[in-house]
């Protein structure tokens, strides 16, 4: 028998899985895992005492498929939480539920109406680095056109109107049919602010290119600041705009098992996107519905878990972020929201120059240096690789994040020791 699908398409973090497995073995050591991108921590416990009344309520509707009901006005609730936009004061809006971001990803080119236009005439426009889950599937799956709106170290990975015009230029294509992007970013910790986003939908709004932002982190952020507005404060005030925004409570309140979260946007997408879903999946389960769904009426108590949550999280970056500064790394960017670093790759580590290594290896100098610093002493990252943008060689990085206890004692000693032997130098 023989596989349909070639076995060299593992996925990235599954290779992660096996060198943690592998350092761990030889050494007897746990590692010092930053490769993670999924909370370390569990909800809250107020989370967990809902989803345990609803549970054992009788109701049929916490009992049966979930499809697009909106129960205790989930979608409402989750919206208002993470924006401040009141859904029912906007009439050219809609939102439905769903059952986490990445199913919702796979489907949105289908819902963009690929299977009607056809696959050679489809055009996708993402981001790279990026967790690439729509590249993935509107190229390799679904087999229509990718463009590559390219993020640059040079730009603080900022979103740049200038190459993403390049890139269409490049491409010979004058109106994609759908622009993705994650804001803030995966792997690239940027958020974006209201200027980029106004930008970005003057440029779509004319020529009815459909715009989504994948808002996993968006909570993940200091409300205080404008250092990230999610896209539905600003796109709420363009009638005419075709847009999507989705929401989890993944990241949010450190449940990804509940598989939940929310769609909103335009309403014409948001009902091309339920029909696409509901030939799909049947919805998320119903009584984590219902329940963060009662909990979003506590408006205070939301707020107080989504505080608590960031500054968690900003207190490990505060630690890990000086440390990686002053162990040599350079920074692709400033970690503005969301929980992950990201550093530009260097050019020697370890006494060895990783750019003849790698050519040496035929590895990325990326996957090179992740290798080796696991190898060596434990410390465990995410490689991901950039667009060329012209240069000789693409750009090269390593994403680590903090959904690990960085501040527990033992864990800072090992791993001040771990930094001091990488000694990273740029060319």
């Amino acid at each position: 028998m023989t596989r349909k699908i070639p076995a060299a398409g593992i996925n990235l973090f599954q290779l992660i899985y096996i060198l943690i497995r592998e350092y761990e073995e030889k050494s007897g050591t746990k590692a010092l895992n930053l490769s993670l991108g999924n909370p370390d921590l569990i909800p809250f416990k107020e989370v967990r005492e809902f989803k345990s009344r609803i549970q054992l309520k009788t109701d049929y509707d916490l009992h049966t498929y979930a499809e697009d009901k909106n129960l205790n006005q989930f979608c409402e609730g989750m919206i208002r939480a993470f924006t401040g936009v009141e859904l029912s004061k906007h009439a050219h809006l809609r939102a439905t539920p769903i059952a986490g971001i990445k199913t919702a990803t796979a489907i949105l080119p289908l819902a963009c109406g690929l299977h009607l236009k056809g696959r050679g005439e489809f055009h996708v426009v993402t981001h790279l680095p990026a967790y690439d889950v729509m590249g993935t599937w509107s190229s390799s799956y679904l087999g229509s056109n990718r463009i590559v709106w390219p993020l640059s170290s040079e730009d603080g990975m900022a979103m740049k109107m200038d190459r993403l015009q390049e890139a269409l230029k490049k491409a010979g294509v004058e109106r994609p049919d759908l622009i993705f992007v994650i804001r803030p970013g995966n792997p690239a910790a940027r958020g974006a602010s209201r200027q980029e986003w106004l930008d970005l939908i003057e440029f779509c709004q004319p020529r009815g290119i459909r715009l989504v932002n994948d808002g996993a982190y968006t909570t993940l952020r200091d409300v205080n600041s404008h250092d990230h507005v999610p896209l539905a404060q600003v796109a709420k005030d363009f009638p005419d705009l075709e847009w999507a925004e989705l929401y989890s409570v993944s990241k949010s309140f450190s449940d990804p098992g509940a598989r939940l979260g929310t769609m909103v946007g335009s309403r014409e997408f948001i009902e091309d996107y339920t029909l696409i879903k509901g030939n799909t999946d049947s919805g998320p389960v119903p009584t984590m519905m219902a329940a963060y769904g009662e909990l979003f009426s506590d408006e205070k108590l939301t707020r107080r878990m989504l505080d608590d949550l960031y500054r968690i999280y900003q207190a490990r970056l505060d630690y890990l972020v000086p440390r990686l500064k002053k162990a040599g790394l350079r920074p692709a960017c400033e970690t503005t929201a969301g929980f992950f670093t990201l550093w530009q790759t260097p050019d020697f580590a370890f006494g060895i120059n990783l750019v003849e290594e790698s050519a040496n290896r035929k590895v990325t100098k990326s996957e090179l240096f992740n290798r080796l610093v696991i190898e060596r002493t434990g410390v465990v990252g995410v490689h991901f690789q950039g667009p060329a943008l012209g240069r000789a060689a693409p750009e090269s990085f390593i994403r680590y994040a903090v959904c690990t206890d960085v501040l527990d004692p033992e864990f800072q000693v090992r791993l001040d020791a771990a930094l001091i032997q990488v000694e990273p130098r740029y060319l």
